[in-house]
């Protein structure tokens, strides 16, 4: 419970962190480091969301009370697509082949991991 408690805080944080990025710094402006900052910002806001969906997920569908080490790795292999998603666009390639690449790259780790760990 303790790592779901610290989770929730950096995610927190790095929602913020990225609401004011986005409303005080033009993208003229932001540079090498700002725009890792910016990608690093929005993986781990998502990453706190979709953990935190995994974890509902897991307690109504398994009954589960306890969030395994797994699902940690679940969610952040979801958690990397609208990474992806964001990285096609900024290159101008979002359609459907690539939107179903990144699909299938998704469903493929998650089965990886499913299992290998």
């Amino acid at each position: 419970m303790k790592h779901n408690r610290i989770l929730l805080i950096i995610s927190i944080l790095a929602l913020a962190a990225l609401i004011l990025m986005m409303n005080l710094i033009s993208p003229t402006e932001i540079g090498p480091f700002g725009v890792l900052l910016f990608f690093t910002t929005v993986y781990i806001s998502v990453f706190g969301f979709v953990a935190f969906l995994v974890f509902l997920f897991e307690r109504i569908a398994f009954k589960r009370k306890t969030f395994r080490g797994k699902d940690y790795l679940y969610a952040a292999i979801i958690s990397f697509g609208p990474i992806m998603f964001l990285m096609a666009r900024s290159f101008g390639a979002i359609n459907l082949w690539t939107i179903g690449l990144i699909t299938v790259f998704i469903i493929l780790a998650e089965f990886f991991v499913y299992k290998k760990v």
